[in-house]
């Protein structure tokens, strides 16, 4: 008779019980898009499904004029055109070139498996930070994809009526007059305001430095080195506004910020590189620009852009615009665009940015931030 190993032995009895198998067996199978949909717990999975399009926004996807290669739709059909049947995912710079639809249209209607960690992008069911991309071996057995659009814009009525349908500079135009009716505050009811909009939402005596990224007390405001300030996001030198009651006191482009790191940031324009930021990880700066940290560099754009579309010199201020410079000194104009657009991109409007346009919106200036509410309406006005 043949005798066991004790390990042997451990082994069969596991086997026996479905406990113990081979490497190949004990593989997690991707998982479907419905099931990634409903796991989104930070896990990391690899999810398999047919490229629809790519995600502009939290409930827009197009199929075509590709505006980057920042991310894709996924289904498990490829001519599913409903959003919520949809998981966005979040190309890394690494994979862009390869998986990006601007590069590489032809992947619309393709299957592919994609693993990455199961979290919110675009506030939508998504796969960020992902590591991997390759199509599944598996032949396809949905028909191909229709060339319409997977879906409708966020209805466009309500406050936003008169915007509808347009592009360009009609587009930005509509978002003027609609938003330029506002209560405005003075310089000194800022303070008050700010420790309301950007509230920790984890400590409700605290506020959220925008470029630090730190929760400090509420109490700490002033001009000491470790107090905070209000930052003016557009740099009130930019056009020579001052702290004059409007764009000067606008609280949705004025942000918390440390004394010093406000100061370090001064009235530069907005671009990549530089040298690291004293009490501002993840910022740097250089002798003509500013960046703020990765996970606030969407935040800084869609203010600029409010901006951009808000004063237009019909009130007594400067017309303020975007450019692609870095030197614009006391010029009304704000740099750099192309760079603006991407992290617009990169970093979708979050549940902060939500919370704090809603608040501006019903308890101070009576007016909203539209590429918060509507981010594709960055690149049918500027790209």
């Amino acid at each position: 008779m043949a005798r066991w190993s004790p390990l042997a032995l451990i082994i069969g009895l596991l086997a026996a019980v479905g406990l113990y198998g081979s490497t190949a067996a004990s593989a997690a199978a991707p998982l479907t898009v419905a099931q990634a949909i409903s796991q989104q717990n930070g896990s990391s999975a690899t999810v398999s499904g047919y490229v629809v399009g790519q995600p502009t926004a939290t409930n827009t996807v197009v199929r075509s004029n590709y505006p980057s290669d920042y991310a894709l739709a996924l289904a498990d059909s490829a001519s599913e055109t409903g959003t919520s049947r949809m998981i966005y995912v979040q190309i890394p710079t690494a994979f862009r070139a390869s998986w990006g639809l601007r590069s590489n249209p032809s992947l619309l209607g393709r299957r592919i498996d994609v693993t990455g960690s199961l979290s919110s992008y675009f506030s939508h069911p998504g796969l960020v930070s992902s590591t991997a991309f390759a199509f599944t071996s598996a032949t396809p057995t949905s028909s191909a994809p229709p060339t319409s659009s997977t879906t409708t814009p966020p209805a466009c009525t309500g406050y936003y009526a008169a915007a509808c349908n347009k592009t360009g500079s009609a587009l930005k135009n509509a978002l003027n007059s609609i938003i330029r009716d506002q209560t405005k505050l003075s310089y000194e009811a800022v303070w008050d305001a700010l420790k309301v909009t950007d509230e920790d939402p984890n400590n409700s005596n605290n506020v959220i430095l925008l470029y630090s990224g730190r929760s400090q007390p509420k109490s700490t405001n002033g001009g000491g080195a470790d107090d905070w300030n209000r930052e003016h996001v557009w740099a009130k030198s930019h056009g020579d506004f001052g702290t004059a009651t409007g764009p000067g006191t606008d609280i949705h482009h004025l942000r918390p910020e440390d004394v010093s790191v406000n100061a370090a940031r001064g009235n530069l324009d907005f671009d990549n590189g530089g040298s690291a930021v004293s009490e501002a990880s993840g910022s740097f700066a250089d002798g003509d620009s500013f960046e703020p940290r990765d996970a606030v560099k969407g935040d800084v754009a869609r203010m600029l852009f409010y901006m951009a579309v808000r004063y237009e010199g019909t009130d007594g201020f400067a017309n303020l615009e975007l450019n692609n410079s870095v030197s614009n000194g006391t010029a009304p104009y704000h740099g750099k665009l192309s760079v603006l657009l991407q992290w617009h991109a990169e970093d979708p409007v979050d549940a902060f940015e939500q919370r704090r346009n809603k608040m501006i919106y019903e308890n101070y200036q009576r007016n909203r931030n539209p590429f918060i509410d509507h981010p594709e309406w960055a690149s049918l006005i500027w790209s």
